[in-house]
């Protein structure tokens, strides 16, 4: 006898004697052997009573975990897709929570993106499967019992960095202390305030590159040598602290190629400080294909196109920002600026599209066409953007209030330099 596959039998002989003895006393009146019920056929004798299949259905189904994450979402960026990823790797589905303009600005001050595009943001990750907007900032009792009962969550979700409510209190208290609070690894090299510092610090270099050579006539030295070492300055400010592994990429990645038969389209471009505006042109890329592929210009290209304070985030950060997005199968990373034959036989590219929304620069004028081969291939097509945002835009709205984002900076960058003064090993991510 199959003992695992009927193990219920036996286990509602148990529980219920007086039912399963009417049972076989029945089948005894039918003429059946009780050797009848060693062998394969005895499911089939229960069939006329459905309700029995409760035991089997007990037995075999798994509930399904569900965890809740929280957040602000502003300035997107890989480091906050990590944690997604890390946090639906606890659970089966993932709910996050995506905090309301008042209460951000009630807690750290205005939001650089405003509640449509974070949540095009949070909605735009792989790892999301549910979105509730407008959550508040403090998970109250009032709120988590919506989430435990409403939304059926299992598990809050934060990282290991703590989150302190204005009155120096735990944010995640009431979770921990109902025992649903799990934790999962803050990805360091990257933050919010990090970013915003990398902006307000490419501000202040400008446009024009300084010539900071050792030809400059002796009158002109003292002014040189100070723009230059404010320029220097700066750009140390602007250093990432990320560091690349193959692991990260790997785990960002869906691990699968087209297949033999895929429509295939191709989207290049900096993808510089994710925004809202990158993932739906993504979006209406991928639904004219089978596959994604992006390619993402190397820092030295994006640099030579928008100015040399460019881009902000560097080629891996840049491309763990795609790899994040939903709609994207795979990326070329160091995509070269002329889209050519050989790359369009490589990759069987059947279509190369670009959107009607750009960064406008007059470096790019005198160019050659990046897509004068697939344009002589009659694969080209310009589709149009749904979103007129682009990482200028998003820069300028910082650089526009740059006072009320540098005094929280100020802030903000002193307490993220005491955790990491003190942070401690945090094993898994």
């Amino acid at each position: 006898m199959d003992f695992e596959s009927n193990n219920w039998v036996w286990e509602g002989m148990y529980y219920y004697p007086r039912l399963f003895g009417g049972i076989m006393l029945t089948a005894a009146l039918l003429g059946l052997s009780t050797s009848y019920f060693g062998g394969i056929s005895v499911p089939s004798l229960l069939y006329p009573f459905p309700y029995l299949s409760i035991f089997h259905k007990k037995k075999h189904e798994k509930k399904r975990v569900r965890v809740y994450i929280d957040g602000c979402f502003d300035l997107m960026h890989y480091g906050h897709a990590n944690a997604l990823r890390q946090a639906k790797a606890l659970g089966d589905e993932l709910v996050v929570g995506v905090v309301s303009d008042e209460e951000i600005i009630a807690t750290k001050g205005p939001p650089v993106l405003c509640m449509e595009e974070r949540l095009a943001l949070v909605s735009g990750l792989k790892w999301v499967d549910e979105v509730i907007s407008s959550a508040p900032y403090a998970i109250t009792e009032d709120f988590m019992n919506r989430l435990f009962n409403e939304y059926k969550i299992d598990y809050i979700i934060h990282g290991d960095d703590p989150c302190l409510l204005p009155d120096g209190t735990d944010a995640y208290a009431l979770a921990k202390k109902a025992g649903r609070y799990k934790q999962i690894k803050r990805t360091e090299g990257v933050s919010s305030t990090d970013i915003v510092g990398r902006i307000l610090s490419a501000s202040k270099i400008g446009d024009a590159p300084q010539d900071c050579s050792n030809s400059t006539p002796v009158g002109e030295a003292d002014d040189k040598k100070h723009k230059c070492g404010a320029e220097k300055q700066a750009k140390g400010s602007q250093i990432s602290h990320f560091l690349p592994t193959s692991r990260r990429i790997v785990q960002f990645s869906n691990g699968k190629g087209p297949a033999p038969n895929s429509r295939v389209v191709y989207i290049d471009g900096a993808f510089d400080l994710f925004h809202a505006g990158h993932v739906e042109i993504l979006r209406s890329a991928r639904q004219l294909g089978d596959f994604l592929l992006v390619g993402i210009y190397p820092d030295q290209t994006v640099s030579e196109l928008r100015g040399h304070q460019n881009p902000l985030m560097n080629l891996y950060e840049r491309s763990l920002g795609v790899l994040a997005c939903r709609y994207v199968d795979e990326v070329i990373i160091g995509a070269p600026w002329e889209v050519t034959q050989d790359m369009i036989t490589t990759f069987n590219i059947s279509v190369v599209v670009r959107g009607t929304v750009s960064e406008s620069n007059s470096s790019m004028e005198g160019r050659q066409d990046p897509y004068a081969v697939p344009k002589s291939m009659g694969i080209f097509q310009v589709i149009e953007s749904p979103k007129d945002i682009t990482t200028s835009s998003v820069a300028q709205r910082i650089i526009a209030n740059h006072e009320i984002y540098e005094k929280r900076n100020t802030k903000k960058t002193a307490s993220e330099k005491k955790y990491y003064a003190e942070r401690k090993y945090v094993s898994g991510d």
